[in-house]
């Protein structure tokens, strides 16, 4: 490969204020301020700015724009996790959304690295909002930020009395589930997935106690600890069906995991779901087409993703004063996975 010269760099370097000022015979304040308040430039010299910075093909930086209003143009958005189908819709929702607001968005995937509390608060330094999703940060680092006057609003997870907040409805669908599962005759259910580690499993586990209650059953597994991946759903799944006293059906804190329980269950021969009734949450476009199809909650994650983008560009550029707490709402989608054999496999209850 042929090597630039210096006069190839040159040419290829975007022109700056600079040269636009000196071609037209102007100071850089003017050349800026032609830009950002042209009526109060007087005519000639306006045009003259115009037209150097025609002739020049001049743009002026992101950077300097946002020197300039002492704003980013941007937000960012803290993830624990990029990977997984329910991740892409919230983030698909949050850019398309930003994007028509003219924002950029900068996306952290923490990962549980053990520098996320460092990188979070550098995120918050280069953007001019934060949508801080679950239990990413404790409560400690989210009032840091408040108290450092950071735009936020928090997504899956429990709100905050002075920040805005945006959620799916969690414990009214999960009681649902499991009463539709007990209403089947099932008084051996388990559940997959770890409450301690997502607010929304949480819930979801709070609601799966309800419907116990409500038929007067005492529970017969604690959760069975499982991260939101299929391979983790699937290794939960091979040590709960293991047992002697295994369940007659279990609840799968999201789809993943309930494709994991469903992977297991033909590995150990088990019949779905003849054997054992396998239920998830989210309804991602899979549940569909395994087989048998996959009785789930569907949650709005594409409208997650879009509803805190606009929370957060309206606390950015309109600051309401009180704060908003927004859920959105689930539905139990049932198909075969549970025992039934609704018509098209498949009915909203």
């Amino acid at each position: 490969m042929k090597a630039l010269t210096q006069t190839d760099r040159r040419r290829r370097r975007a022109p700056t204020i600079y040269e636009v000022a000196k071609r037209a015979g102007v100071s850089i304040a003017t050349v800026s301020r032609v830009q950002q308040q042209p009526s109060r430039v007087a005519a000639p010299t306006r045009d003259r700015v115009e037209r150097a910075i025609k002739e020049l093909a001049y743009r002026p930086s992101r950077l300097g724009r946002s020197l300039a209003h002492g704003s980013h143009d941007a937000t960012g958005i803290v993830f624990p996790d990029l990977s997984g189908p329910y991740y892409s819709a919230v983030i698909l929702g949050y850019e398309e959304a930003s994007a028509a607001q003219g924002q950029s968005v900068l996306i952290l995937a923490t990962h549980r690295r053990p520098r996320t509390v460092e990188q979070v608060l550098h995120l918050a330094d280069r953007v001019d909002g934060l949508v801080i999703m679950g239990r990413t940060v404790g409560d400690d680092v989210v009032e840091q930020l408040d108290r450092r006057g950071v735009p936020m609003v928090l997504l899956a997870r429990p709100p905050a009395a002075a920040i805005d907040s945006i959620r799916s409805e969690n414990r009214r669908s999960a009681e649902a589930l499991v009463r539709h599962l007990i209403e089947h005759g099932h008084d051996r259910i388990g559940f997959v997935g770890d409450p301690a580690d997502s607010a929304d499993v949480a819930e979801r586990f709070e609601g799966f106690l309800a419907a116990h209650r409500g038929a007067g059953i005492q529970p017969a597994f604690d959760p069975t600890p499982s991260a939101l991946r299929e391979t983790d759903g699937r290794a939960a799944a091979i040590t709960l069906l293991g047992r002697a006293d295994r369940p007659t059906a279990v609840v799968g804190a999201n789809d993943e995991v309930a494709l994991g329980v469903l992977d297991a269950a033909r590995g150990a021969g088990i019949r779905v779901p003849t054997e054992l009734a396998v239920t998830g949450w989210d309804d991602i476009p899979m549940t569909r087409h395994v087989s048998p199809a996959l009785t789930t909650v569907r949650q709005p994650m594409f409208d997650l993703g879009r509803r805190a983008a606009a929370l957060l560009h309206e606390r950015i550029t309109v600051d309401p004063a009180e704060p908003r707490h927004e859920t959105l709402p689930t539905r139990l989608v049932v198909r075969s996975s549970c025992g039934c054999t609704a018509p098209a496999e498949e009915k909203e209850e």
